[in-house]
């Protein structure tokens, strides 16, 4: 066991892997020691920053982000500070920062390591991930198997391309983030609640169901060699 184990931390690329899943770790339990904000407090820390305030809110929602902190907790407090479209708009930036920070991230500790290992079926998914247009990425984004930061890191150990990988996570992360926002929004100002705080969140479910159903109808096309039977 500890000569394979040295053989193992010997390599380049398994040390770098081992930092990246060190890095989530740590990040993980971060998430559950440090306490959250309240919502209600936040429109006082920004009134501080004054013009910064709209830069230090994407940077600081990338941060969090790829710290893993959950997107609805970053949209949300966008709101707050923000209102409802100005908010989304800049949560939509800091999901765009930090996918592109940890797609990065993730192919640069995690893709070597993973690209050395992987055989059979695994090697199959790494080169559908590599093909992937912006539709599969929306697609994959708007699965509910991770969070985003989570989702963004195991994007970068894969063969994936990063354009369509940016496109589609701002595009999946649209009808949310307005719906979101708009809630956090309503913390400040309960009276100005309207449509936009459930609509975008519908039409990200409705999204959500014609993506899925896209996909599985191109799966079994391609199955059945570009073919699909005609309803009974």
């Amino acid at each position: 066991m500890i000569p394979a184990v040295r053989r193992l931390l010997a390599q380049r690329s398994a040390v770098r892997f081992a930092s990246l899943l060190l890095l989530l770790g740590c990040f993980a339990l971060l998430l559950v020691l440090v306490p959250r904000p309240e919502l209600a407090d936040l429109p006082a820390h920004a009134d501080r920053l004054g013009a910064a305030a709209p830069v230090a809110a994407i940077v600081g929602g990338a941060v969090l982000l790829v710290a893993l902190v959950p997107r609805t907790f970053v949209t949300l407090a966008s709101g707050v500070l923000f209102g409802a479209l100005e908010g989304a708009v800049y949560a939509l930036g800091a999901a765009l920062l930090a996918a592109a920070l940890g797609f990065a991230v993730g192919r640069l500790l995690g893709r070597e390591f993973v690209a050395e290992r992987i055989r059979g079926r695994l090697a199959r998914l790494d080169r559908w991930f590599a093909r992937q247009s912006v539709f599969g990425v929306m697609t994959v984004r708007l699965l509910p198997i991770s969070g985003f930061g989570l989702v963004s890191y195991g994007y970068g150990t894969t063969g994936a391309r990063l354009l369509p990988f940016l496109v589609g996570s701002v595009l999946a992360s649209a009808p949310t983030a307005f719906g979101y926002a708009a809630l956090g929004a309503a913390v400040s100002t309960p009276d100005e609640v309207n449509w936009l705080t459930v609509a975008p969140a519908g039409l990200g479910l409705v999204a959500t169901v014609v993506l899925g159903h896209t996909w599985w109808r191109a799966e079994r096309r391609r199955r059945t060699g570009g073919q699909v039977s005609p309803p009974a």
